[in-house]
């Protein structure tokens, strides 16, 4: 019998933000950013730890009423503009399954400013590797048809030759815009080395433009508060 895959979401939530103040306790139809994050990995019915990074006791005190663990507080070090998502990540995991004498097997990725999120696709990425051990990482990526352009060398080209080929959306190559805030999950053992997403992938493919709407600053918000009352509906 195969035994049993542990799965946490580890949900990142500073209090500094010089963007939005207070961000992550911005009231966003009438709960805080925090909590869609934690209702969706509760919801998702395939979480057994909900887990919040923070280095405030307030925003801690808010995530334990919805339900998230944060047993402690992170550390300045990693508190601040400059520490890295994987950095703050590898912390919290180590820090976790050293406090509970416990191993995890898949980690579980969300943030709060991410608010167009399905929970199907939570369900998705966690069940895609528990059923194949070929991946290493599943997550969502938004589908685009734009081209991009790197400057290297003192010029600007094309990141990808097809690029010089212009025709319509429809017969058009595309490529995929990582959105690993709305859901990704990871062998666990990728996050223990300072690694969010690994080389064998599988991505799940939204077309949803309000993805793209990852709240920084006040502009943000109010764009995501008016997508969200347009689309008139809660987020599955």
């Amino acid at each position: 019998m195969t035994p049993k895959q542990k799965v946490i979401a580890i949900i990142p939530a500073r209090s500094g933000s010089k963007g939005l103040k207070n961000k992550n306790l911005k009231i966003f139809n009438k709960k805080p950013l925090i909590f869609y994050p934690i209702n969706a990995a509760i919801k998702s019915g395939v979480i057994d730890t909900v887990l919040v990074t923070t280095d405030s006791k307030k925003i801690a005190s808010i995530a334990k009423k919805y339900g998230a663990e944060v047993p402690f507080l992170r550390s300045k070090k990693l508190s601040g503009d400059l520490a890295s998502t994987e950095n703050t990540l590898k912390d919290a995991l180590l820090k976790y399954e050293k406090f509970k004498n416990v191993k995890y097997d898949i980690c579980v990725f969300l943030t709060a400013t991410d608010v167009f999120r399905k929970i199907k696709w939570i369900k998705d990425c966690v069940k895609i590797l528990k059923l194949n051990k070929k991946y290493e990482s599943v997550f969502s990526g938004h589908k685009t048809h734009k081209n991009f352009w790197i400057f290297e060398k003192k010029k600007w080209s094309r990141l990808k030759p097809f690029m010089k080929i212009y025709s319509s959306r429809q017969v058009k190559k595309s490529i995929l815009r990582e959105d690993t805030g709305l859901s990704s999950a990871s062998r666990a053992y990728l996050w223990r080395k300072g690694r969010r997403i690994g080389d064998k992938v599988k991505i799940l493919t939204n077309n949803d433009s309000f993805t793209s709407l990852d709240i920084h600053n006040l502009e943000d918000f109010k764009i995501a508060e008016y997508a969200y009352k347009l689309r008139n509906r809660n987020i599955r």
